[in-house]
């Protein structure tokens, strides 16, 4: 009998040595279940050799637990252990070998883990994206319907795949494949609802109907770095006595830095007593470390010994459900920083669409970040929060400029100590229908940055009885004034150069107002520091009588108060200080051209005056009452003086001169023109007038009727095709949609430059590509409306995917490319003269006629 029929007769799981980890979503009756599914095929136990509930990492091969969230999780994952989920054991006794660890890896950065996706009427381009994106982010793929199949992902209901599911009533979902994307976008898996075929919220109700929030993330004990409240201890539903509670066996220190009282530290101390474990007051003999602050001693000594690190609501987390969490699990559970997050001080920042546990939460981290938090929302707001689009702050935001982000640019932020860049669309994309306040809590802290910022291993060397050997002169200043100052006391707040003992130079990211920092030569016991906290140099210690010296100082320098200002009025005279203040009085001075002398007076008036005037505070404007942007308007040309302040006249009478077409709400233009500005800002649906307005305002010096300038331009209209007041009626019913879901391509030499082209689309919902003839998949364009039928477009025209071109050399070896691209993807291409998409836009509704198309053959014949 050879290896290989060996090999097949032996048990599935003969190979399998495992321990399973017990938590609130693997109770213990489910445990012995999956015990004794794994021993009967041939799996080895190793929880009994493990009293304590620690697992014997040298030992065992697999770790099934529901979650990552055990003490040894990092350590299994750098010893290469599989750790999966307890459906790891079913799929591998129902298809009789063992399932990919992978596929049910309980890290939450594999948010499609245990999902099993199939594609139905899906483009090979888009399915073979689908598929990577998939088994990338944990998840399998598919190719046919089967019971295992959690999601399909389909465009209509119409596909046998789907007629199948609902013939034998599978229990799986039909989506979109814009959930799919949307995932992807985002990073987290979503909720499938909005997305759900045959009726999926996202093409059926429009945008601005109420959305519905979504099942939420428990937040209980984790919305606050400081907790409110004692913990209660919860049994556990395990029935024998060997029941192992959440401290048994660890030594907890309980650091200085949490000021709690002697009594309410007694209580603490008895609750960990009851959960099996000792308070110790050595961070060396101690396995876990409660304090509430990042820059202590004991912080930096206990992470560098990869020992748990959290803080006082963490500790109350455990004693209150008597169950293991990591510290780094929930970002609140985490010490907190002294300093906060460098640079997030200047933020000032409001939340909307976000309720109850994840609101407070919220608050709380930006708060601990460093940020101001603010209930109400004015135009010095600097960040507004938001689950979804669609609040009145929202529409304040867009108006007043104020950046517009989900809850996960904070989270990232503070979970990587940097602040994250808003041109990541990650943070400023709202899924449609989709309230984003579901996956709130569902960040950790990256450890690696902790390390760097806090902990890094080159700071400090220290040796196993825990004396610090060697100190760079930075560490131990700050070390010394940790020890010795409090937060209530008078010293100031380190500046972000006593900080860097904590971080590298070449690590910060983050602009600061203070110089770089030179390199420290090798670490040597420090010289005595000559830099004084206040800036003086070779100053004299402080005596007792040091008060009564500041006393008689502020009064000398009262008394002085009229000689410096009679200086400072004498040195903004032309000429500056001269004859020693003897100007009046003084021979010398008498002697000089009296001229001279009086010009120096009235240019001394003079000077007096426009100082007044410029210490005179500025009126407070109205608010606008229209948003004005002018294209055409030739009054202004080549004259900068004149345009500001004609401009500012404007302002005051209440018309604002914008240069953003999507903020406008009127527009002004001698005709229709057919610039950047008129096409963009005609999706909005302004008020459109003549030019002519403007010059009448500022020669009567009054704003003027809009309504009775509006413009009227026949010749323009017959010119173009199309009439002004039809198209301004489509665009109100558009609101910004003509090409929403559409991915039009542009050249990068098209006449007119790419740029403005991206700006015609996106500004009418859609989404511009630049072409480089690169290897990708055409997406399908079907532009919906809020009762599901395509806006301004016929129903052949959904199958078409455009290029905007031009017939110069250089893009037309790109058109058969483009051609081949799109029929892979079972599309019909065309590529079309940019005339296409500007009449398209101006009429608000997309035309076609075949003369917008170009070939090589029409290049050729100079048609």
């Amino acid at each position: 009998m050879d290896g290989e029929e060996l090999a097949a007769r032996a048990p599935l799981f003969s190979q399998v040595h495992f321990q399973i980890v017990q938590s609130a979503r693997l109770n213990f009756s489910d445990a012995q279940a999956l015990c004794k599914a794994l021993v009967d095929n041939g799996a080895q136990d190793h929880s009994c050799q493990s009293p304590t509930g620690k697992i014997a990492l040298d030992e065992v091969s697999h770790i099934i637990s529901a979650t990552s969230d055990f003490p040894e999780y990092d350590a299994a994952t750098d010893a290469l252990k599989s750790v999966v989920k307890p459906e790891w054991v079913t799929a591998s006794v129902a298809k009789g070998r063992l399932a990919n660890p992978r596929s049910y890896s309980p890290d939450p950065r594999l948010y499609f883990s245990g999902l099993v996706l199939c594609c139905a009427d899906i483009p090979e381009g888009d399915k073979d994206a689908i598929m990577g994106g998939v088994l990338a982010t944990g998840g399998l793929y598919s190719s046919s319907v089967t019971k295992m199949v959690t999601h399909i992902v389909a465009l209509t209901m119409d596909h046998e795949k789907c007629q199948m599911v609902l013939k034998k009533d599978l229990k799986c979902k039909i989506v979109l494949p814009h959930w799919f994307d949307d995932c992807l976008r985002i990073g987290k898996r979503l909720d499938e609802d909005p997305y759900l075929l045959p009726n999926p919220e996202i093409l059926l109700k429009h945008p601005h109907d109420p959305i519905v929030e979504t099942k939420k993330v428990d937040m209980q004990g984790a919305t606050s770095p400081q907790p409110t409240e004692l913990p209660r201890i919860e049994r556990s539903d395990r029935p024998d006595t060997r029941q192992v509670e959440i401290f048994t066996g660890k030594k907890i220190l309980l650091s200085n830095d949490l000021k709690i009282g002697s009594h309410l530290r007694g209580t603490i101390e008895d609750l960990i007593g009851q959960g099996g474990g000792s308070v110790t007051g050595s961070v060396h003999k101690a396995d876990v470390l409660i304090c509430h602050y990042r820059e202590s001693p004991e912080f930096r000594q206990a992470s560098r010994a990869r020992k748990d690190v959290g803080n006082l609501t963490w500790l109350y987390y455990l004693i209150t459900h008597n169950t293991w969490t990591s510290p780094m699990r929930r970002l609140l559970h985490y010490p907190v920083s002294k300093y906060g997050l460098p640079g997030f001080d200047k933020f000032r920042i409001s939340l909307s669409n976000y309720n109850g546990e994840a609101r407070v939460y919220l608050e709380n981290l930006a708060i601990a970040a460093g940020g101001a938090f603010t209930k109400t929302m004015k135009e010095d707001n600097t960040h507004l929060i938001t689950a979804h689009q669609y609040s009145e702050k929202c529409d304040a935001a867009k108006e007043w400029n104020i950046n517009m982000v989900n809850h996960l640019w904070l989270e990232d932020s503070y979970a990587k100590w940097q602040i994250q860049t808003l041109s990541n669309p990650r943070y400023t994309y709202f899924p449609p229908r989709t309230n984003l306040s579901g996956i709130v809590g569902q960040t950790q802290i990256d450890r690696h940055a902790m390390e760097r910022h806090f902990y890094p291993p080159s700071s400090v060397e220290e040796s196993e009885g825990g004396d610090t050997r060697r100190l760079s002169s930075r560490s131990l200043h700050q070390r010394n004034e940790q020890d010795s100052g409090q937060p209530g006391s008078s010293q100031k707040p380190p500046s972000s150069s006593d900080l860097m003992p904590y971080r590298t130079h070449s690590e910060i990211n983050t602009p600061r107002a203070s110089k770089p920092h030179k390199a420290h030569g090798p670490l040597r016991t420090p010289a005595a520091s000559r830099i004084v906290v206040d800036g003086k140099e070779n100053e004299t210690p402080s005596t007792t009588s040091s008060r009564g010296a500041k006393d008689r100082a502020a009064a000398k320098l009262h008394d002085q108060a009229a000689d410096i200002a009679l200086y400072e009025k004498e040195r903004k005279r032309v000429g500056g200080v001269i004859f020693g203040g003897r100007r009046k009085t003084s021979d010398d001075a008498i002697s000089n051209d009296s001229r001279k002398r009086s010009s120096s007076k009235d240019d001394e008036m003079v000077t007096d005056e426009d100082a007044r005037i410029a210490k005179r505070p500025k009126k407070s404007r109205q608010a606008p009452v229209m948003r004005l942007l002018l294209t055409g308007y030739k009054g202004w040309a080549n004259s900068g003086k004149k345009e500001a302040e004609d401009k500012s006249r404007l302002r005051d009478m209440g018309v604002l001169v914008t240069q953003e077409p999507t903020q406008c709400t009127h527009l002004a233009s001698p005709s229709i023109l057919r610039t950047k500005k008129f096409v963009c800002a005609l999706a909005h649906a302004p008020v459109v007038i003549s030019t002519d307005y403007v010059d009448d305002c500022l020669a009567k010096d009054e704003r003027l009727e809009p309504d009775d300038y509006l413009l009227n331009d026949p010749a323009g209209e017959e010119r173009l095709g199309f009439v002004l007041s039809e198209a301004m009626s489509r665009a109100k019913n558009h609101r910004g949609r003509l090409l929403r879901g559409m991915t039009i391509y542009c050249t990068e030499p098209v006449k007119g430059g790419f740029d403005t082209y991206k700006a015609i689309i996106e500004a009418n919902g859609g989404t511009c590509l630049l072409y480089k003839a690169r290897a990708s998949s055409a997406t399908a364009s079907r532009p919906t409306g809020p009762g599901g039928d395509p806006e301004g477009m016929a129903d052949d025209e959904t199958d078409y995917i455009y290029l905007i071109s031009g017939p110069s050399p250089a893009e037309i070896p790109l058109w058969s490319r483009f051609r081949s691209m799109v029929h892979a993807a079972g599309k019909h291409p065309r590529v079309v003269e940019t005339d296409w998409l500007l009449n398209s836009a101006l009429r608000q509704q997309v035309h076609w006629n075949e003369g917008y198309q170009l070939t090589e053959e029409r290049v050729n014949n100079g048609s």
